[in-house]
C-alpha cells in the first residue's frame, strides 16, 4: 500500500470490544536505534497509526519506542499498543529459537557504504571510471566493479546500455545507508572517546584539511537549531595526535567527544567549509534515536539532502 507517496508494508485492521482499529504496519527483521529515527520520521506522514512488526524486540529498545510512542508488536509476544481504551505493554520476552537464525537479507559491507555514500552525495559518479569512483570513494580500485553489480543485483543502479548506468531509488538506497552505516562502517571508523574543557570546539578554528565537524555541532552549525550535546570530529588519522594537542583534549571513554576516521578521500563532497556533507550529518543524527535530533535530521533532509536523491 502507499499512502502520501510513503509505502507501507500493509494495513492492518482490528476490533476490540467492538471499537475498530486500523494500523499502517512495517515490517523489520531486525529493530535498531538507527530505523526507530526512519520510522518515526515516517509516522508523522500517515494517516493511521503505525504498527512496527518484529522478529523480536528487546528490552532497551521497546523502552525507547515507548518513549518515542511508537507501537509495535514481535514474534516473541512482546508489544506496545496505545489506542484508548486498549493498551498493552509486554516487554522482556526472549525469541522464539526459530526466529533467532532468520535470514535478515541482503546486508551491506563497510566498502559498499563507502561507494554509496560517494553515489549518494554525487549522483553523477556512477557513470565515471572505475578508477574515479575508487579515487573519491577511498577504496580499491578491484572492489567498485564488484559493488556496482551489487548495487545492480538489489535494484539500486539501472544499466542503460549505451546511455551509461544510472543510480536509481535514491530514498530508499538512503534510507539503507542510514540504517547500515552505525552498525557496519562507523564502528570501525571510532577512534576514541575523549574529554577537554567546556566550549573547546568554540574557541579553536578546525583544520578543515585534515578534520571535519560531524554529528550534533555540525548539525546545529547548519541549522542552528539544536544546542549540541555530543561533538563529533572526523580527521584523518595521521592528524590525530596534531588535533588532541591544540585542543587540549584527553582520552575518555565516558566523554562527549567522538573522533572517527575520515572514510572518503575527496574533501569537495561536502560542500561545506568546515563540516561533514549533510548526508553524514543525517546519519549521525538518525542514529542516536534521540528525538530532538531526530527532528533536525528532519530538518536537514527537507533542506539540503531530498533535492540530491529527488528521481530525475
Amino acid at each position: 500500500a502507499v499512502y502520501n507517496n510513503q509505502r507501507i508494508d500493509k494495513v492492518l485492521q482490528m476490533e476490540v470490544n467492538d471499537k475498530a482499529f486500523q494500523f499502517c504496519v512495517e515490517i523489520k527483521n531486525n529493530v535498531t536505534r538507527a530505523n526507530i529515527g526512519l520510522i518515526f520520521q515516517q509516522m508523522e506522514r500517515l494517516p493511521n497509526p503505525l504498527l512496527l512488526v518484529a522478529n523480536h524486540i528487546n528490552e532497551f529498545i521497546a523502552e525507547h519506542l515507548k518513549e518515542n510512542k511508537i507501537e509495535f508488536i514481535d514474534a516473541a509476544g512482546n508489544a506496545f499498543i496505545n489506542q484508548p481504551p486498549l493498551y498493552i505493554f509486554i516487554k522482556g520476552n526472549r525469541p522464539n529459537e526459530k526466529f533467532r537464525n532468520i535470514q535478515q537479507g541482503h546486508a551491506f559491507k563497510p566498502t559498499d557504504l563507502r561507494v554509496i555514500f560517494t553515489f549518494l552525495c554525487c549522483p553523477d559518479l556512477i557513470n565515471k571510471t572505475y578508477r574515479d569512483i575508487a579515487r573519491v570513494a577511498g577504496v580499491a580500485l578491484g572492489t567498485i566493479g564488484e559493488v556496482i553489480t551489487d548495487l545492480k543485483n538489489n535494484g539500486f543502479v539501472l544499466d542503460m546500455g549505451k546511455r551509461g548506468r544510472k543510480l536509481v531509488q535514491k530514498k530508499q538506497l538512503l534510507n539503507r545507508f542510514v540504517e547500515e552505516y552505525p552498525k557496519r562502517l562507523r564502528k570501525q571508523l571510532l577512534i576514541g572517546r575523549y574529554t577537554g574543557q567546556p566550549d573547546w570546539y568554540q574557541e579553536e578554528n578546525i583544520h578543515t584539511e585534515y578534520a571535519l565537524w560531524g554529528g550534533e555541532l555540525a548539525a546545529a552549525k547548519l541549522t542552528k537549531y539544536l544546542k549540541p550535546q555530543n561533538i563529533t570530529v572526523y580527521i584523518k588519522h595521521r592528524h590525530l595526535d596534531d588535533f588532541l594537542l591544540q585542543n587540549r583534549l584527553r582520552k575518555d571513554i565516558h566523554g562527549k567527544i567522538e573522533i572517527l576516521k575520515y572514510f572518503w578521500e575527496q574533501t569537495d563532497l561536502t560542500e561545506n567549509k568546515d563540516f561533514v556533507h549533510p548526508i553524514l550529518i543525517y546519519a549521525d543524527l538518525m542514529a542516536t534515536a534521540d528525538q530532538r535530533n531526530i527532528e533536525t535530521a528532519k530538518m536537514i533532509y527537507e533542506q539540503y539532502i531530498a533535492r540530491h536523491i529527488r528521481e530525475d
